[in-house]
């Protein structure tokens, strides 16, 4: 009898196995050890103080590496630098996509670089996920499925901060400085919007390019309109002349800086705290600088990671925050997919996040998407600078702009 049974034993076992292998489904990038994740940053150029982020995310996936993996299979992160140029961003994406063979590219960063790539993107079919951008072009599922954000796009900041103006400054006179390309244009759109009948209001604005080597001339200009409300829509460079140059003028309006430039790091030390004392602007993640997250225990956890896998990072620097944040949303698409790593799986994961949050983020605020919202996070809250921190004031309030604003 023995001999009936050990090949029985043996077929289910090879049965089993079919199964098991039958389950597994990949596309190029993944396999049974390995899931290759691409990336473009700005790692020089006028946009490179956001390099950083991509440092972050290789440091995060150097932990959970070291901590098994994801489903047993190790995170192998590749980054190029692009130098928020956008003919380079097309090459490195095709380098990861066609040399590489990169599962999905992951986070890449700036309005204009995944512009110029998501066509490209989308008839490849390979997932453009989680943007680093606000841009509300790419949360568009119906025209571009392969493309999805992440943070709050530009136009809910915008309208975000003309509520808040309406409420409590409804008389004001406002100038805007904006960077000339679609991330400003957006920006300026959504408080344009936000106004409505009201739009009036704006007396002045000026654009710059990000290449500029001083925005001077623009800053005078604003401060000539005799406006009382400033808004800089700027990348961390611009933003950071900005602020010096209002300050050195002796200007002292209501001053409203974009999300994307409120490191203190970067922007407000290089431009001088003094000048940036005041300044209101708006977050969806903790700011580590804040005492009221001393004892927090997510920044507790990020400061440990950061010693470890990161010493050389500023613990000072949002970036460092936003960057960890995107790779753990990253990592929660990942786990989703289980066996199934194809890139339809991953795009179909990525569009069923349901109340995942951070510990990083605020409170009140979570990323929920479907396949007809590729909008994350549609929640901030504003904050203004004390000449040391950023403090939180107010309520947690969600964008108003609708879906179809990304068509």
């Amino acid at each position: 009898m023995q001999t009936l049974v050990v090949p029985t034993v043996f077929t289910v076992a090879m049965v089993l196995v079919t199964v098991a292998n039958a389950q597994k489904k990949y596309d190029s990038g993944a396999s049974d050890t390995e899931i290759k994740v691409g990336n473009i940053m700005p790692y020089s150029g006028p946009a490179s103080s956001y390099g950083v982020i991509g440092k972050t995310e290789a440091a995060y996936f150097n932990m959970v590496n070291a901590d098994g993996g994801i489903n047993g299979r190790k995170i192998n992160f590749i980054s190029y630098d692009d130098a928020y140029s956008p003919p380079k961003a097309i090459e490195q994406a095709r380098k990861l996509v066609e040399s590489d063979e990169v599962l999905l590219i992951f986070q890449p960063l700036g309005t204009p670089s995944n512009s110029a790539t998501m066509k490209y993107m989308n008839a490849k079919k390979v997932p453009q996920l989680f943007v680093a951008s606000g841009g509300t072009k790419f949360s568009d599922p119906k025209n571009l499925p392969w493309t999805m954000g992440f943070q709050p796009n530009y136009q809910s900041e915008g309208r975000i901060y003309a509520k808040y103006i309406l409420t409590h400054f409804p008389n004001s006179k406002i100038a805007v400085f904006w960077q000339n390309d679609d991330a400003g244009k957006d920006q300026f759109k959504g408080l344009k919007d936000g106004l409505g009948d009201k739009a009036s209001m704006i007396v002045a604005d000026k654009s710059y390019e990000v290449s500029d080597p001083s925005v001077d001339s623009q800053i005078v200009a604003l401060h000539d309109s005799g406006a009382d409300i400033f808004f800089s829509w700027a990348a961390p460079k611009g933003s950071a002349q900005a602020i010096r140059k209002v300050g050195e003028l002796g200007w002292k309006p209501k001053f409203f800086l974009a999300n994307t430039a409120t490191s203190v790091a970067s922007v407000l030390k290089p431009a001088g705290l003094q000048y940036a004392k005041g300044i209101i602007s708006t977050a969806y993640l903790k700011d580590p600088t804040d005492p009221t997250w001393k004892d927090d225990p997510g920044v507790q956890a990020w400061r440990a990671f950061m010693d470890k896998y990161y010493p050389d990072g500023d613990k000072a620097n949002a970036n460092n925050v936003y960057g960890y944040v995107q790779a753990q949303a990253m990592v929660q698409v990942l786990r989703q997919c289980g066996d199934n790593l194809t890139r339809e799986n991953v795009m179909k994961q990525a569009a069923n996040l349901k109340n995942f949050r951070s510990d990083l983020m605020l409170p009140g605020i979570m990323v929920n998407t479907d396949p007809d919202d590729y909008f994350p996070i549609e929640q901030m809250q504003l904050m203004r600078f004390n000449g040391e921190a950023w403090e939180l004031f107010g309520d947690v309030i969600t964008g108003e702009v609708g879906h179809e604003a990304s068509r």
